[in-house]
């Protein structure tokens, strides 16, 4: 791929919040020419692409991620789906910000992972910052991956085009940690997630 092509067609992601699914995503009848912002892969049950491709999927590729199928979504199927707002305080500010998006256990089930399912869940940042988390802590904390801060779409470049996080200055295991102790789990620019059997 070339890398000036892939640095342009990052910039514009920002403003793709109107589209549809992944133009390489293989299955489903309806394609689109909208770039995917999350895949999922691993122990999942509903795929729509296929296997890593070696010279698109460069950055996966980087990172060491493999599969031979994974679910992949794009800006407007992250839309699609039922919202959450929370207003934690940050570490890069200490204040309250709003962030809106789906629960990571609404996003995982379009990809046919059950809440409440025994796996493990390795999320992985575009920087190659990764964490596990077990699917029952992920619920219990309602973990969501915001799309929105402030009302605003989460540009590359910032803490997106996602972010996974919960509420931390609601949960008990979290509220009275020093603000830069409560997000270790929380990637932001998150843009793979991969479901392990635990």
């Amino acid at each position: 791929m070339n890398k000036r092509n892939f640095v342009a067609a990052s910039v514009g992601l920002a403003g793709l919040w109107t589209a549809t699914t992944s133009s390489h995503a293989a299955p489903p009848a309806k394609t689109s020419t909208s770039p995917a912002l999350l895949t999922i892969s691993g122990a999942i049950t509903q795929p729509n692409r296929g296997a890593l491709d070696a010279t698109i999927d460069q950055m996966m590729g980087k990172h060491g991620i493999q599969f031979d199928k994974a679910h992949a979504l794009d800006a407007a199927a992250l839309q699609r789906m039922p919202a959450v707002t929370i207003k934690p305080t940050l570490e890069y500010d200490s204040k309250p910000h709003t962030l809106k998006g789906p629960l990571l256990t609404t996003v995982l089930a379009a990809a046919g992972v059950a809440a409440g399912s025994p796996v493990q869940l390795v999320l992985r940042a575009v920087d190659g910052y990764n964490v596990t988390i077990s699917m029952a802590d992920a619920q219990a904390y309602r973990m969501i991956v915001a799309t929105h801060i402030d009302g605003q779409p989460m540009a590359l470049g910032g803490l997106g085009p996602q972010w996974a996080l919960y509420d931390a200055d609601v949960l008990p295991a979290f509220k009275d940690k020093p603000v830069k102790e409560r997000f270790g789990l929380c990637p932001w620019g998150l843009y793979h997630i991969e479901v392990k059997k635990a």
